[in-house]
């Protein structure tokens, strides 16, 4: 079994969810007491959302690029990004270490093809769905169209996400606008929502 890296509290809510998940998988395909081996450097989500709100990508990618190393370091063996918006970092990350980056986008693009769809929905941060790091990958490597809501459903997605469940908040309301959010998307032909 290799030893997974870890790039994590970009919330700690969002990477309790790559650690259950990666363990729930071994478990289920290995059975008893299986679960990862896993590293993980957990980072201080309010420094890394204040670059993200300065838009300082030079910054956010030295640290990001420091977090890889040091896993590397460890003895990882592959390094996971536990959110989507740093992915639009990932090729220079990737560019400073020696061992692979399992991008994100990636993984998301071989389950679609996996199930034959052909036309997603993107939720995310307005990072996530207006810069074209993750959903141009799809359209590149997967030959996919993606969809992102209209302007005003990408500004209320991003302040759920950030003034919500970065804070472990579940609003039934923001739940709700999240839903319609979601029919708008399959209105308008998404065979599939990926958030």
């Amino acid at each position: 079994m290799k030893i997974i890296g870890l790039i994590g509290g970009m919330s700690w809510e969002s990477s309790l969810e790559y650690y259950r998940i990666i363990n729930e998988s071994i478990k289920e395909k290995l059975g008893g007491l299986h679960s990862g081996k896993i590293i993980m450097y957990s980072v201080d989500f309010e420094e890394i959302e204040r670059l993200l709100t300065g838009e300082n990508w030079d910054e956010l990618t030295s640290k990001m690029v420091h977090c890889a190393q040091v896993l590397e370091k460890a003895g990882a063996e592959m390094v996971l990004i536990c959110t989507n918006t740093i992915h639009k970092i990932a090729d220079e990350v990737q560019n400073n270490i020696k061992i692979p980056i399992l991008h994100i986008a990636d993984a998301t693009g071989e389950k679609i093809k996996e199930k034959n769809l052909k036309k997603v929905g993107l939720l995310g941060t307005a990072y996530t769905m207006n810069l074209d790091f993750y959903k141009g990958r799809l359209k590149r490597k997967y030959d996919l169209d993606v969809i992102i809501p209209n302007p005003e459903n990408i500004e209320m997605i991003n302040k759920v996400i950030f003034d919500e469940l970065c804070l472990g908040e579940i609003n039934k309301y923001s739940k709700k606008q999240y839903l319609k959010v979601i029919d708008n998307l399959v209105k308008r032909g998404a065979e599939g929502v990926k958030s």
